[in-house]
């Protein structure tokens, strides 16, 4: 088998795995559940994360305030990644504060935090889930590997399965657009009867 087809038989093997996870089904569930009702009681959703899981927080966020398969209102979502606050906070505090701040800033109370990390490990988001929890916002986070120093740490979390980065994160981009979709069912049910 080539390289090629190696590859493509690795990221599918672990979406098969994926798809068969009681736990995952769980996870997206109650991920949907705390999303919808945060955005019915007026919240919203800020996401984060560090080089393609940013690329992930980002694309996240803009499938709920853009719109994701059907025309739909905008739903408040935002990734922390506006160049001027990273390197403005980044400059004054250090980078591991990069998230914090912007969490300080624009999180507020029955908000949520959904943070990206494949090793779990990751300074700047260990620091943004201690500065939601002061604010009283609920965290989801997916992580990889063993979940590193923020297993345990969240209402919710799941850890994806894969040996390198890079599964990793496209099993997390899986997730998220399964949980955009599971919100959208929930909140506009019409747009969905014919698909």
């Amino acid at each position: 088998m080539g390289k090629i087809r190696e590859a493509l038989k690795m990221a599918a093997d672990l979406a098969a795995e994926a798809a068969g996870d009681v736990v995952l089904e769980d996870f997206i569930n109650i991920a949907a559940e705390m999303i919808t009702m945060a955005f019915l009681e007026g919240n919203k959703v800020l996401s984060c994360g560090n080089g393609g899981s940013m690329a992930d927080a980002m694309h996240f966020a803009e499938e709920f305030s853009g719109r994701y398969r059907q025309e739909r209102k905008a739903l408040p979502a935002m990734a922390i990644a506006d160049a001027a606050h990273i390197t403005c906070a980044g400059n004054d505090y250090g980078f591991a504060e990069i998230f914090a701040r912007g969490i300080e800033a624009w999180g507020r109370e029955g908000d949520i935090l959904v943070g990206l990390t494949t090793s779990g490990n990751s300074a700047n988001i260990i620091r943004a889930v201690e500065q939601a929890k002061t604010q009283n916002m609920k965290v989801i986070l997916l992580l990889g590997k063993d979940g590193g120093q923020l297993a345990g740490k969240a209402e919710l979390e799941y850890i994806a399965a894969g040996k390198t980065t890079d599964r990793i994160q496209e099993l997390h981009m899986l997730i998220l657009h399964i949980i955009i979709e599971t919100v959208e069912r929930k909140l506009f049910p019409g747009n969905y009867r014919e698909l």
